[in-house]
């Protein structure tokens, strides 16, 4: 059996402004590193041997405090990074356009955003990760990724089309877990966030 961890990046400067990043690299807040030093010690429990991030800032800056703590090395992995959103990258939720941005959260295949990233392009580099990491000999990994990748990896355990990438909520730093037993793919939890439950906005 390999268990395969899914944590979502502490809370950014952008996060906080509500401002669309994507590529975009942005730093953590003080409270974002707060939670990657909570998940980490929540993650003493299972026995972590590798940790794999993106390449993005916050994801890294979240998976270097959690390697710290667990004592472990970082693989950068640029296929876990965030999908790139196109024209409405660096821009305030504000300024989009809401019947847009809601077509595309309710299918991002049929109603993509102008100029995003292919998705099918998006979801290939996902399962190519996915298909690698599988095969490697370390029993339990943990992923350092985004909100879009997280949720990508969720579409394909459950064996979802990518119209829903966006059904699914996951907090910063929360953690969801996937299990591959026997050829199957399985999702043991979505999200799990209790290590928050003390912080407080």
């Amino acid at each position: 059996m390999k268990n395969i961890f899914l944590c979502r990046h502490g809370e950014t400067e952008f996060n906080l402004k509500k401002i669309v990043q994507g590529h975009i690299d942005t730093d953590l807040t003080p409270k974002g590193i707060i939670q990657a030093r909570l998940v980490a010690e929540k993650l003493k429990n299972f026995n972590i041997q590798k940790i794999y991030s993106s390449d993005l800032k916050r994801a890294y800056q979240t998976a270097t405090i959690i390697a710290d703590i667990l004592n472990l090395h970082v693989e950068i992995d640029k296929r876990i990074r965030e999908m790139h959103f196109g024209e409405y990258e660096g821009k305030p939720h504000s300024q989009i356009d809401k019947n847009i941005f809601q077509n595309w959260l309710d299918n991002p295949v049929k109603n993509p955003l102008p100029k995003q990233e292919d998705i099918y392009f998006f979801e290939k580099r996902l399962r190519k990760f996915l298909e690698d990491i599988i095969n490697i000999e370390e029993e339990n990994i943990l992923v350092v990724g985004h909100g879009g990748s997280i949720h990508g990896f969720i579409c394909i355990a459950y064996g979802f089309g990518f119209e829903k990438l966006w059904r699914f909520r996951h907090n910063n730093t929360g953690i969801t877990l996937l299990q591959h037993i026997n050829g199957n793919l399985n999702i043991k939890f979505i999200n799990y966030s209790e290590h928050l439950d003390n912080l407080g906005d």
